[in-house]
């Protein structure tokens, strides 16, 4: 798939501005059938199972980092995956996905992966607890689609740049309470922002003093 997209990009070059491409199934991600809905395998052997949840996601950007045009910018692809337990207290990454929207070839700023819904790992029942998706660039926070409410579907919701800037999103959907966003420092969560209730649906953050967490 990467040489095909290099190959198009080269054609592009030349004029070839209509030229899409669109990322396929694998034995490590997929569609399920007749939909967009994707599912994942799990456990990715590149990152540490741990029941420290923090640990696994401490792991996920440079793994990430490591797959096909992960940090090429404009040029680069979005990974999307699930961190999840088999209810045993020890957490678990699934592996990336870059399964999405067609996208024209070539340089744009407007990246994008499935959140997958499901894991599919051979030991037993997977329960996901938080979905993770990179950004091709830095820096480059999570941006208002995807913090809106509409697009959660776990807990949690972690994100990163191509400087492993690592950002959660707490959403606390259908609750009265505000939506809480962190930064990763060292080894804590720092408080950089809250989404109030009536700002859940467009993602929009009030920032504040930061606070552990």
């Amino acid at each position: 798939m990467f040489f095909r997209a290099c190959v198009a990009a080269a054609l592009c070059s030349f004029g070839c501005s209509g030229v899409s491409e669109r990322a396929s199934d694998s034995e490590a991600y997929g569609f399920e059938p007749g939909s967009r809905t994707v599912w994942v395998r799990g456990p990715w052997a590149e990152v540490e199972p741990s029941r420290d949840v923090d640990a696994v996601i401490d792991q996920l950007c440079p793994a990430v980092l490591k797959l096909p045009r992960a940090r090429e910018r404009d040029y680069g692809q979005e990974y999307c995956g699930l961190i999840y337990s088999l209810g045993d207290g020890i957490y678990q990454a699934s592996e990336g996905s870059p399964l999405g929207e067609t996208q024209l070839v070539g340089a744009s700023r407007r990246k994008s992966c499935f959140s997958p819904r499901r894991v599919v790992d051979g030991r037993g029942r997977a329960v996901p607890i938080a979905d993770f998706h990179s950004h091709p660039w830095a820096p480059s926070p999570m941006s208002p689609k995807d913090l809106k409410a509409s697009n959660q579907r776990w807990l949690v919701r972690i994100q990163f740049d191509t400087s492993c800037r690592i950002q959660k999103l707490i959403p606390y959907v259908g609750e009265t309470r505000p939506g809480e966003v962190y930064e990763r420092e060292g080894h804590r969560w720092r408080l950089v922002g809250l989404i109030r209730p009536e700002d859940k649906e467009l993602g929009r953050i009030t920032t504040v003093d930061g606070e552990g967490g």
